[in-house]
């Protein structure tokens, strides 16, 4: 298994999870321009992908899904009130997914949980692979950490988590007081504060890389965020790397402990 975060926070979000020929998208924010050109930069054809799954209908996670699957063929999935919420998805034959299910794909079953955001049927994904039992979890977009949300993360072995804003930055920062309401509210974004703290208690054995990601250009810093998760994780017995994603660079790839995938050479892609 192999994760490539292709871009994450407000401009776009997009991560590819590999397991062997197999690849999923999670989220296709960036239309198929830049799509195609991020995922040519890690050596990936578009049309190789097999399906991309939605996370909910915000233009950063969902604006180049539909011409994606009618251009390179992917099968596109997404809650059925994700669906309802998008006319593009309407006209795609997007299948609609239950939370709680899984999709199996050729190499990888994809298990969906409803997570607490603004949003008609937001969802966080788990893929696991199916030759190795590797599981990748893409956790963004997240209010506050529900239990379905300890469900989503607890024992991935690649974690991409929600660090969205310092609390104290977006209290000083540009936003009038109604949008930091809203990104501060239990359906919001998730706090550098609170993302430290569930990446500490999902920590166990097999845990080789939390990703943090969907970080605010406005109202966080990637040293602050890394930082805050970097405190809460030396109380622990983690063991692996803590990474940030970027909005403009691809990063990875992020690979499972040994025995549970081929090492790589994991970098960092400007674009």
């Amino acid at each position: 298994m192999r994760v490539w975060v292709l871009g994450s926070g407000s401009e776009g979000n997009a991560v590819l999870v590999e397991c062997g020929d197999s690849r999923v998208l999670v989220d296709a924010g960036f239309g198929t321009r830049e799509l195609g050109r991020r995922l040519r930069t890690i050596g990936i054809a578009p049309a190789s992908i097999e399906a991309c799954v939605v996370t909910h209908e915000h233009t950063d996670h969902v604006k180049g899904a539909a011409a994606a699957a009618r251009r390179w063929g992917w099968s596109l999935y997404a809650t059925a009130a994700t669906v309802d919420a998008c006319p593009e998805l309407q006209a795609s034959a997007c299948t609609a997914v239950v939370p709680g299910a899984g999709v199996a794909l050729s190499r990888m079953t994809v298990t969906t949980h409803a997570v607490p955001h603004d949003a008609a049927g937001p969802i966080g994904v788990r893929v696991a692979c199916a030759t190795t039992g590797a599981t990748a979890v893409v956790c963004t977009d997240v209010g506050h950490v529900s239990d379905g949300v300890r469900a989503l993360c607890d024992g991935a072995d690649l974690l991409v988590l929600e660090s969205n804003h310092d609390e104290g930055m977006l209290r000083a920062g540009p936003y009038p007081p109604f949008v930091q309401s809203r990104i501060a509210s239990r359906v919001g974004h998730l706090s550098n504060r609170s993302s430290a703290q569930l990446a500490r208690d999902v920590v166990h054995p097999n845990l080789a890389h939390v990703v943090l990601a969907h970080l605010s250009e406005k109202c966080n810093d990637h040293g602050v965020a890394h930082r805050a998760a970097s405190e809460q994780l030396r109380r622990t017995r983690f063991r692996g790397t803590l990474s940030v994603a970027m909005q403009h660079a691809v990063v990875g790839p992020f690979l499972p402990k040994a025995g549970r995938a081929e090492p790589a050479t994991q970098y960092s892609l400007s674009l």
